[in-house]
């Protein structure tokens, strides 16, 4: 379990107690982030011998210890908290350790008698690791070399660590190492810290977003009696008090269009989802998203909302409007994210591309489609199984999705594509919908509503005839969701957007995992 290294600082923790140090402390008041000591640098100007004999800036911080340097009489280190990192100096004359009973012991005295007598100076030196955290306290000042250092009075240690860090300078290198073990990741690889400050940092952006424009953020079930709100391959559960299978949600769709029935008109909600596909660079089978309901909105409201949010967000964040991104070719491409964007016709640039006018198709046509695309030499896995809607998505994503790379609005779907949208009033072999395609990934979805409970149960129907042949993504009915439709909806738009791609496009990364803190991985041992 623990290699010899371990074994030596589990010693230390032994002769810790022995000298009456807590190994693991409740509590240290820290005053000062290591970051607003960075800022009085232009403050620092006393000679080192000035601060022995008056003492004028006291401080009081504390984090991880990270590098530590003994010089005989004087000893530097390195101390890292949440902000940033600082140099620390220990001096054999003016040293001393307290515990959370006792404070300012320039020597420890062992209570069994099993070791010699320690000073603090050199409780530091034998018994300090790399890893450790520990509070210090006294004062600011800046040594010959010119850089920031605090002169180390008196240190509280606080946690030991038992296990060695990797290597400063290097880090983890190994991928599967970063995402089983993002803590020591975190550690050595600022660039990495810095991207998980930037996701939190948008998502409170993205709330403020909505606030600004009068959204109530409402909270939906992740547990539901059917797999509905989109066309995925759900995750099941079995509810023990019920003795029932349950599903994981793969959209909180259907529960937030119940909550505008009424006196909720614009509800969102940033979660977690669940869908039980595939894995790759733009799929993870738990990912966030943001998802919003608006009353009295259509689909084109919501592309306006769109390029309005992403205005919000880059200016809020101070971020350049021309991007870095990888192509699926791993080529880097300058990408614009300056508004307005782009419209694509979903129709007209798929039957470009292939030849095949995807709107021509009923719901029960799914051979001919299938003959159709196998006739133009295109193919995917799993086509046999795929009922006409799930194909009509697969051609789309094979033929015209992976060529866009600037930010374009993708609109003009087939009616059969989506069954809780709504079909428009000039065609009726299309709904209102529309994609923002970023880099050939999809970044957001939006439609205009279905709220006619007839229709909709309808559509349920034929995604349940799909399902039964064999379509494991096909969209499942509803009951209560129909039944609350029944008792009058509003006309409203939905949109949803998928926040681990946008921060992984953002921050110029090629894998969700490396824009989600702890992605999920399978047991070490299998």
């Amino acid at each position: 379990m623990f290699n010899e290294e371990s074994l030596v600082r589990i010693e230390k923790i032994k002769r810790m107690k022995n000298f009456g140090i807590i190994p693991y402390a409740a509590k240290f008041d820290k005053k000062d982030k290591i970051s607003e000591l960075i800022l009085r640098e232009k403050e620092v100007f006393r000679d080192i011998n000035d601060i022995i004999l008056d003492t004028k800036m006291w401080i009081q911080t504390a984090g991880r210890v990270i590098l530590y340097r003994s010089f005989g009489k004087i000893s530097f280190g390195k101390l890292q908290d949440s902000t940033g990192e600082i140099q620390i100096m220990f001096s054999r004359e003016n040293c001393s350790i307290s515990s959370n009973w006792e404070t300012d012991l320039k020597e420890l005295r062992p209570v069994s008698g099993e070791w010699e007598e320690m000073s603090a100076y050199k409780f530091v030196e034998k018994l300090v690791d790399i890893g450790d955290f520990i509070g210090v306290k006294w004062e600011l000042f800046m040594t010959h070399k010119w850089e920031l250092t605090i002169f180390v009075s008196e240190f509280q240690f606080l946690s030991k660590a038992i296990r060695s860090l990797p290597e400063k300078f290097h880090g983890l290198q190994d991928k599967e190492s970063i995402y089983r073990q993002r803590y020591l990741d975190l550690i050595t690889d600022k660039e990495s810290y810095e991207r998980f400050l930037f996701r939190s940092r948008f998502i409170k952006a993205l709330r403020d977003f909505y606030d600004e424009n009068d959204f109530i953020e409402i909270e939906t079930p992740i547990l539901g009696s059917s797999a509905s709100g989109a066309a995925a391959a759900p995750f099941i559960t079995h509810h023990n008090d019920y003795d029932h299978d349950f599903f994981l949600r793969i959209s909180p769709e259907t529960s937030l269009k119940k909550a505008t029935v009424w006196r909720f008109e614009r509800v969102f909600e940033i979660g977690r989802q669940f869908r039980n596909e595939w894995s790759d660079p733009s799929h993870m089978q738990e990912f966030t998203s943001v998802e919003h309901y608006s009353a009295f909105w259509d689909f084109e409201d919501n592309m306006r909302f769109t390029e309005k949010m992403f205005d919000y967000l880059f200016t809020k964040l101070n971020l350049d409007p021309i991007v870095q991104i990888k192509d699926k070719d791993w080529n880097s491409q300058s990408v614009n994210f300056s508004t307005p964007w782009e419209r694509i016709d979903y129709i007209k640039w798929v039957r470009d591309a292939c030849g095949i006018d995807v709107s021509t198709y009923n719901i029960w046509d799914e051979d001919k489609l299938r003959n159709d695309i196998i006739s133009k030499w295109i193919r995917f896995e799993r086509m046999e199984k795929m009922g006409l809607n799930t194909l009509i998505d697969y051609l789309y994503k094979k033929v015209l999705r992976p060529g866009i790379i600037w930010p374009a609005f993708v609109y003009n779907y087939p009616r059969t594509m989506q069954p809780l949208a709504r079909v428009s009033d000039e065609n009726p072999n299309i709904v209102e919908q529309f994609q923002l395609v970023i880099n050939w990934w999809e970044a957001v979805k939006a439609y205009s509503e279905l709220v006619d409970p007839i229709k909709q149960w309808e559509n349920f129907t034929e995604q349940a005839k799909n399902a039964a042949a064999g379509d494991e993504e096909a969209t499942s009915p509803d009951d209560d969701f129909v039944l609350a439709m029944e008792y009058g909806m509003p006309c409203q738009s939905w949109l949803g957007m998928w926040i681990d791609r946008i921060i992984t496009l953002l921050t110029g990364q090629e894998n969700l995992r490396d824009s989600i803190l702890f992605p999920l991985t399978k047991p070490v041992n299998e």
